[in-house]
């Protein structure tokens, strides 16, 4: 009789233990708290971003898919099929696939990913003056964030 109530006393704990890493309330935060003083739509970072390279800001946005969870790689929606490539500046934090679909208020570094069109990175292997090497980009991916903090937000 003791077996069987240990039984099912550990089985309703597992389950609410189970349930809180399902759910992800709002104000759920990975990495360190996002400062929410100066908030920008993700639809609107490359346009803030204007001329400039990288900036330090917090955005918000939707999470379109979470590619790995280990280090948190994940994609933002930003608009007109474009997406912003986003992971974690520290390796150690693990996101769960559930944040998929969420809409997140994200600190961290944006970055224009950079392409030398001269190719100024392979300097010294031409023949003949001319390039060998092409490389495509692909313009729906052109924003990189790299995240310090993260936290769900309200729908």
């Amino acid at each position: 009789m003791k077996n069987f109530i240990f039984v099912i006393s550990s089985l309703c704990f597992s389950v609410s233990v189970f349930a809180q890493h399902v759910a992800l309330p709002h104000g759920t935060v990975f990495g360190s708290k996002p400062s929410a003083t100066q908030v920008i739509e993700a639809t609107r970072l490359e346009t803030y971003m204007d001329k400039k390279t990288r900036i330090n800001t917090t955005i918000r946005g939707k999470v379109l898919a979470v590619t790995k969870t280990k280090g948190g790689w994940f994609n933002i929606d930003a608009g007109n099929g474009k997406i912003i490539a986003a992971h974690f500046k520290t390796y150690g934090v693990t996101i769960p696939t559930q944040l998929k679909g969420k809409t997140i208020i994200a600190e961290g570094v944006a970055a224009k990913q950079f392409l030398a069109d001269d190719l100024q990175h392979f300097a010294g292997d031409t023949v003949s003056g001319k390039k060998q090497h092409q490389v495509k980009t692909n313009p729906k991916r052109r924003l990189d964030f790299e995240v310090k903090g993260l936290m769900v937000d309200a729908p």
